[in-house]
């Protein structure tokens, strides 16, 4: 039996024909636009309630903001300094429901310390703000899920960050909040909704709304592979559309005539990947900036550090870090470490656009994260603004919005749900956890590759061990990049809607970041293990090979630029692959 979760390249075709079927065929009662996590979110709420759902993404899944935050599931400590309390207490009534029932092979706690520079005032402030930010996550409906925070010595901090400069810090305070990938909580979010019934198709870009006087009824679309027996152009129709496409609000909001009350900015955020053992630290830490705070985060064999907080109004699908960027967060973290990092230090670098709704002329580090829904026509929904953390709660009042036009015409709209609905590879977790010996035994791989695997897939990890016994040749680590199994390419394209080599390099795993050639050497392995699944020739695994060579090599000389509009130009040189 089919997996109905399992989103494949014969799931893409079948969705597209669910959504743009010929005349006569029923409407959807929600179609969603945008595949990052609000948009999965949203397609999830939607089914999960009893309504016909379609989702249509112009790229990959997670393709914009989505794959570029800071991976953190927190309540925001900047967002508590800036008295925002309400967004606090439901980011950490969330961060709970993540780690103990939605996704716990997914959102893993993670110490961070917080290093303490003034002697006499700052030690009370912090702690009592830390003390608050407990109490919140204690005070939700969920599990806290993490360990209290708890106040160090300038003794203690050099036990477990030995790395930190003594003379820079009077002591530190450690707490807890969680991380996870953020690119794989939004393909496991989609494989969730599909799961429950969700059409879902990437790379369909929406090229125009379909109405009846007023009223939104569906959208024109453009199936940019070209896979179907549609071809190209399509129509899908639906009795409300939800936009969630991020930082592309206001051109959405562009084709129902400029109307909607949305103004979206994009603020630039980049972050730096360097080596675990530049920094010897058992946990993370916070470097406070002139406008906000950088985290230091670990992420496997690496650290993440990040982030800025700029304005951008350039190139929207491939924002470019500068030299001026990574120069910046280098200098601030250099301030507490006994061996400053360099640019040689760093082995990946990516930059990310949040979507922040603006109103005033305020500089973007101090606009609300907070979101908002409007619906600027009858039929049409937009949801912008919000974070990560809160994907969940977006989702929910995007389609409770949608549920007041739903009502009437004559559709019944429940109540939200997805508190209740683990994310696919929650259920069985723990067991598969607890038998990770006697599985790493069997299928002939080692504890910590099975580790791994379970980080990733969680109770999912049995379909990449059926697929490694059926064919034990994709047991072998990707030429390149060993840290994943060639059974993990394999499997991106049959479950996860991988299409092209970007997005399995850069999204389904990590190693366009976490290599120190940016997966170069790994490009034409991943190609062929993909092309085998995929169907394609020498000539297209070439291009898609070309194409990725051509983008790390747009990426370096983006990141050797002095401003932005330098960057901007040297990244856009190269273009997407259609």
């Amino acid at each position: 039996m089919a997996d109905p979760s399992a989103l494949s390249p014969e799931s893409r075709i079948r969705a597209i024909e669910a959504m743009a079927g010929g005349p006569g065929d029923r409407e959807l009662d929600v179609l969603v636009v945008g595949g990052g996590v609000v948009g999965t979110g949203v397609a999830l709420d939607a089914v999960t309630r009893g309504l016909s759902t379609g989702l249509v993404e112009q790229r990959d899944l997670a393709s914009g903001t989505s794959s570029r935050s800071s991976k953190l599931i927190h309540g925001g400590l900047r967002y508590l300094e800036m008295l925002d309390f309400g967004l606090v207490k439901e980011a950490l009534q969330e961060r709970g429901l993540l780690l103990t029932r939605l996704a716990p092979h997914l959102v893993r706690p993670v110490p961070f310390l917080y290093p303490l520079t003034h002697k006499v005032w700052e030690r009370p402030y912090v702690g009592a703000g830390l003390a608050l930010y407990d109490a919140m996550a204690m005070a939700g409906k969920y599990d806290m899920g993490v360990p209290k925070h708890r106040h160090l010595t300038r003794r203690s901090v050099a036990r477990i960050a030995p790395d930190f400069a003594p003379e820079s810090i009077a002591g530190a305070i450690r707490y807890y909040d969680c991380q996870v990938d953020d690119a794989r909580l939004v393909v496991t979010i989609a494989r969730t909704a599909a799961a429950h019934g969700a059409h879902v198709a990437t790379r369909v870009k929406v090229t125009g709304f379909l109405r009846e006087g007023e009223r939104v009824v569906g959208v024109r679309a453009r199936d940019l592979e070209n896979g179907t027996a549609h071809g190209p152009e399509l129509e899908i129709r639906a009795k409300v559309v939800v936009n969630a496409a991020g930082v592309w609000t206001d051109e959405i909001q562009e084709m129902v005539g400029g109307r909607g009350s949305l103004h979206v900015q994009a603020s630039k955020g980049i972050h730096l990947v360097v080596p675990r053992d530049r920094i010897r630290s058992e946990a993370g830490f916070i470097v406070r900036t002139e406008t906000s705070v950088l985290f230091v985060i670990p992420w496997g064999r690496h650290w993440i550090i990040g982030t800025t907080d700029t304005p951008w109004d350039l190139d929207k699908a491939h924002p470019a870090a500068s030299r001026t960027d990574i120069d910046y967060v280098l200098d601030h973290v250099n301030a507490i470490l006994r061996e400053p990092l360099d640019h040689e230090d760093v082995v990946g670098v990516y930059a990310g656009l949040r979507p922040l709704l603006s109103g005033e002329s305020e500089p973007t580090s101090r606009i609300s994260r907070e979101h908002t829904v409007v619906t600027p026509v009858p039929g049409l929904v937009m949801i912008a603004g919000g974070k990560l953390t809160t994907y969940r709660v977006m989702a929910r009042d995007a389609v409770d919005a949608a549920g007041h036009s739903l009502r009437t015409t004559g559709v019944t709209v429940r109540e939200s749900i997805t508190d209740r609905v683990p994310l696919v590879g929650a259920d069985g977790f723990e067991a598969r956890s607890n038998q990770r010996v006697h599985l790493a035994r069997r299928a002939g791989l080692h504890v910590a590759r099975l580790d791994h695997l379970l980080g990733r897939y969680g109770a999912r990890v049995d379909d990449l061990l059926a697929l490694v016994d059926a064919r034990p040749e994709l047991a072998s680590p990707v030429a390149g990049a060993d840290d994943h199994l060639a059974a993990e390419i394999v499997y991106a394209v049959t479950h996860e809607a991988a299409r092209h080599l970007d997005d399995v390099l850069t999204r389904r795993t990590r190693i366009s970041i976490e290599t120190f050639d940016r997966g170069v050497a790994a490009a034409t392995p991943v190609a062929r293990l993909m092309g085998v699944e995929l169907g394609w020739d020498e000539s297209r695994i070439d291009d898609e090979v070309d194409h990725y060579l051509r983008r790390v090599e747009a990426e370096r000389q983006s990141q050797l630029a002095l401003t932005d509009q330098e960057a901007d130009e040297a990244r856009v040189k190269a273009p997407e692959i259609v």
